[in-house]
């Protein structure tokens, strides 16, 4: 696209900036429609579980449901606690949506439809994700409520706890891999199971880091059954209690969007992203072209795996933090370490031929 811009006489610096914006938009734009559509489904989802019918007034089948929530909570007033540190009350929620989107920028959603494929793609996904704890824990502390910073110690804590085992399972899928970069992980996972399949998650050694990444990722989204940060008959809404109006629902669109964002790379890492679950050619450009057919594979992944998580939060009951914790410490991490370890072993004596003499 910066070509294109150039082509039109515009300056490689002026190229490079729309080209990068238009990118973002397009990113950015449909990502907060999806997020809109995924609290639908995911209210329907729940209705059909508890038999119930769910969202059904507004609009054709309720699809507008979200939209006029939005509306409601767009127009209703923000309010500001008296005592309240009102510059970091107001900058937490924004800095927690930031991060939800900036993390997309090195998502593959097909072959060569990546806003930056930069080597170290799967690095800055865990640096920016990462970053979220801060608006978490700035909501509690400016809040000057202790709710709020119970819940956002409570975070914190949670955040720390799974993001490390998080980490040695990725260094798992980097080990077969050979490479931090999204696109290069997915490429690596073609016929990766018997020569048929593709995907990581079709290894008996990945398999079990798939089932450790997945919890985790509900973990880290604050997800059932690990919503402690608010658990309602503890802390009311958690670090969000004294927020309101676009406050609150900037808090709400950035939970979402690291939800779907945990789905996607669930099919990126260990279920082979773009590509289809069997490595045959008339699977890879039926939708007239082979990145609208990845876009198609990528999202239906996606889809299954939202589907989970609320298969997960309707059925499953609450942790306690006790249990939380130590599902964290105890088992996950000396899990995952062992898998590193047996991984790098596996991969020492069957690809390079063993230890050196």
């Amino acid at each position: 696209m910066t070509a294109l811009f150039q082509s039109w006489g515009a300056s490689f610096e002026w190229a490079w900036f729309w080209s990068m914006l238009i990118g973002v938009l397009v990113i950015a734009l449909p990502l907060m429609l999806a997020v809109a559509m995924v609290i639908y489904a995911e209210r329907k989802i729940w209705a059909a579980m508890a038999l119930r019918r769910g969202p059904n007034v507004v609009g054709p089948w309720g699809l507008l449901q979200s939209f006029a929530d939005g509306l409601k909570v767009f127009l209703k007033e923000t309010i500001i606690p008296t005592s309240a540190n009102k510059g970091l009350f107001l900058i937490a929620p924004i800095v927690t949506f930031t991060v939800a989107l900036i993390v997309w920028a090195v998502v593959p959603f097909a072959p060569g439809v990546v806003l930056s494929d930069v080597n170290v793609g799967l690095l800055y996904v865990l640096a920016a994700s990462s970053l979220g704890v801060y608006g978490v824990i700035v909501a509690g502390w400016a809040s000057n409520s202790k709710y709020p910073f119970f819940s956002a110690l409570r975070a914190a804590a949670q955040m720390v706890s799974y993001e490390v085992s998080i980490g040695f399972v990725l260094i798992t899928v980097v080990l077969y891999a050979g490479t931090f970069n999204l696109s290069g992980i997915v490429l690596q996972q073609q016929g990766f199971g018997l020569g048929i399949f593709n995907g990581f998650g079709f290894n008996l050694l990945l398999f079990p880091m798939w089932v450790v990444f997945f919890i985790s990722s509900m973990a880290e989204t604050f997800r059932t059954p690990f919503d402690l940060v608010e658990a309602e008959s503890e802390l009311v809404a958690g670090h969000q209690t004294e927020y309101s109006s676009m406050s609150f629902a900037l808090f709400w669109l950035g939970e979402y969007a690291n939800v779907i964002l945990m789905c996607a790379l669930n099919a990126i890492l260990f279920w082979g992203g773009w590509l289809p679950p069997v490595d045959w050619k008339p699977l890879y450009g039926f939708l007239f072209n082979p990145g609208l057919t990845g876009l198609f594979w990528l999202l239906l992944k996606m889809s299954i795996f939202f589907f989970m998580f609320g298969w997960v939060k309707a059925t499953v009951p609450r942790y306690r933090y006790d249990q939380l914790m130590r599902l964290g410490w105890k088992i996950f991490l000396p899990l995952s370490l062992v898998f590193v370890v047996l991984v790098s072993g596996w991969l020492m004596f069957t690809r390079y031929g063993g230890p050196a003499s």
